[in-house]
């Protein structure tokens, strides 16, 4: 958690100091702001929504009384001719026999369908389907239950209702409106075997007009106990499934949220006696409009207020932080080692012109001190360069001439001409006009011509070695590193006069860096601190080691030097560490 805290905390401390004014602005104005609109607008939403629920709840109740009355009546209608005994016996009647018969039979019907139809003037059409093929149709109040009215879907709603009504709408039709159809088999002597079935035709228009007032602004549907589409004012609905995502509750009555259409709506709904559904579905962006138009007008409101009050604190961070870039960039003067302040008098005599003249002063007291540390730093680190550089040369050139005067004396002998001639060039590239530094090629050159010379000296005692990577031989190194520990080897580590050294010089790439060694196999020595440089400083060895890692570090820094490893009885390895530059 505290890590969290410091990842969300650190971007903050390296804003510039008007940014965190912003920041903390906008953390201290606008986010109450905000909440103040988000709450405005969630109450003025909640009580809208509240006042809708309780409209829509009673609307849909009445709706749903009316259609209850509507289908009573139609059911009623339906069990009286279900109960009718006297059309039963004229339907079921065989007229094969007497013809003449029928005509009481189509008088009765036609008196009762009459009655009916004036009676309720809503209702379009009856019409009773009989399987009777002595009776003669009509065409228009007895129809035949032929293999069209089997296969239509009035007939095969009656799958499994034992005398009990169905309901169906029939869709439009290029002459016919959209129908509300009331099925019945009439079956009161044979529940097995009906002698018709009845049909009462309502036009589906007369079933919506108890919504229609509703529907203007919202989805008023009436749906049957499968969620079937009775009534709806798109007539394309009738007969399909509403295409809600989420169910109906198992309540009778209530409301929940849903999607519509791919609007966001309020479902409101209520159950018949029958098992039917008045709903009415309303979309949230309808009645939420005026709610929207208030939380946008609070928030109008609320971005000027805004922008004045940014205009405002711009202005304070403004006259408050200029002075302060200017302290900065006296500061970044001074970090880039410019001490030549500029004036600082606009800056005023508060505590931020008090920081400012105390800069100023402080810069000039930096610039004196810096230049003399400097100019002495200059001349003590030359000095330390030209006194080590010639506490070599002249002990090599003491050795070097007594070898010559050693061999003069001896014996007059052709070698002292390139031992002579191998001095001369040795000489010549350590000398170097001067210069303190040359290439690893230059000063594996310079250990050659030494080695030739000591060659002369030891004859086959002394067998070197060399393991050069080409890829470092361009670099730098400081002049005359590895001869003094060739010196060494020669003279502190031959032990067995007979059999002489082993010496190997290496020059290698180890990641960044180069590392040049000395490794022989002579006498060794006891290592007092591990691979601390010797700390004897009264030998020529000791003093020798210790001029090539002061001259190393001196030139490339503290990190690099030399090391040594050694073991008394086996040998001594030494190894140089410059930069691979």
């Amino acid at each position: 958690m505290k890590k969290l805290a410091q990842w969300l905390i650190n971007p903050f401390y390296n804003l510039r100091l008007r940014e965190k004014l912003f920041v903390m602005f906008l953390l201290g104005g606008i986010l109450p702001l905000l909440f103040f609109v988000q709450y405005s607008y969630s109450t003025i939403r909640s009580e809208l929504s509240a006042q809708v629920v309780a409209s829509t709840k009673s609307t849909v109740a009445q709706i749903n009384s009316n259609l209850e009355n509507k289908l009573d009546i139609y059911t009623k209608l339906s069990a009286t001719l279900y109960l009718d005994s006297t059309m039963r016996a004229y339907l079921t009647n065989d007229y094969s026999k007497d013809p003449s018969l029928f005509v009481d039979a189509y008088k009765y019907i036609n008196n009762t369908f009459v009655n009916m139809l004036t009676t309720n003037p809503d209702i379009d059409s009856m019409t009773i389907f009989i399987n009777n093929d002595t009776l003669p149709t009509d065409g228009m109040y007895i129809k035949s239950m032929d293999e069209k009215f089997r296969s239509s879907l009035a007939y095969k709603s009656l799958s499994g209702s034992y005398g009990e009504v169905r309901f169906i709408t029939s869709p439009s039709e290029p002459d016919k409106p959209p129908m509300f159809t009331l099925s019945r088999l009439l079956n009161i002597s044979s529940m097995n075997n009906p002698y018709g079935v009845l049909t009462i035709n309502i036009l589906e228009s007369d079933i919506f007009r108890l919504m229609e007032k509703e529907s203007s602004d919202k989805t008023v549907l009436i749906l049957n106990e499968d969620g079937i589409v009775m009534s709806s004012r798109d007539k394309s609905l009738l007969n399909k499934r509403i295409d809600l995502p989420v169910p109906f509750p198992t309540e009778q009555s209530g409301q929940f949220d849903s999607a519509y259409n791919g609007k966001k709506v309020l479902v409101v709904y209520n159950t018949t006696t029958y098992g039917w559904k008045s709903v009415s579905l309303i979309p949230y962006s309808s009645f939420l409009a005026k709610a929207s138009l208030t939380a946008k007008r609070i928030l109008t409101y609320a971005l000027i207020s805004f922008v004045l009050m940014a205009l405002l604190i711009y202005i304070t961070a403004r006259l408050f932080t200029k002075r302060m870039e200017t302290l900065v960039g006296m500061i970044r003067s001074i970090e880039k080692e410019d001490f030549d302040l500029q004036d600082i008098r606009s800056l005023g005599r508060d505590e931020i012109g008090q920081i400012g003249n105390a800069l100023r002063r402080m810069g000039q007291r930096l610039s004196k001190l810096i230049s003399d540390v400097y100019m002495k730093e200059i001349d003590k680190r030359e000095a330390e360069l030209n006194v080590l550089q010639a506490q070599i040369n002249p002990h090599f050139l003491y050795n070097s001439l007594a070898s010559i005067s050693s061999l003069a004396i001896r014996n007059e002998d052709p070698r002292m001409n390139k031992m002579v001639t191998d001095l001369a060039k040795f000489y010549r590239i350590s000398l170097n006009k001067g210069k303190n530094t040359l290439s690893i090629h230059e000063e594996i050159q310079l250990t050659r011509y030494y080695v030739s010379i000591q060659q002369v000296r030891f004859d086959k005692l002394l067998r070197v070695h060399y393991d050069i990577d080409e890829s470092v031989l361009p670099c730098l190194i400081s002049k005359l590193t590895l001869q003094p520990f060739v010196e060494n080897c020669i003279n502190h580590a031959i032990w067995d006069h007979e059999h002489g050294i082993n010496i190997v010089i290496r020059a290698y790439r180890e990641g960044q860096d180069i590392l040049l060694q000395v490794i022989d196999d002579g006498m060794g020595m006891r290592m007092a601190g591990g691979t601390d440089l010797p700390q004897s400083e009264d030998n020529l060895s000791g003093y020798g080691v210790r001029n090539v890692d002061n001259r190393i570090k001196l030139l490339f820094g503290e990190s690099y030097g030399v090391s040594i490893f050694s073991r008394l009885g086996i040998g001594t390895s030494v190894t140089v560490r410059i930069p691979g530059k």
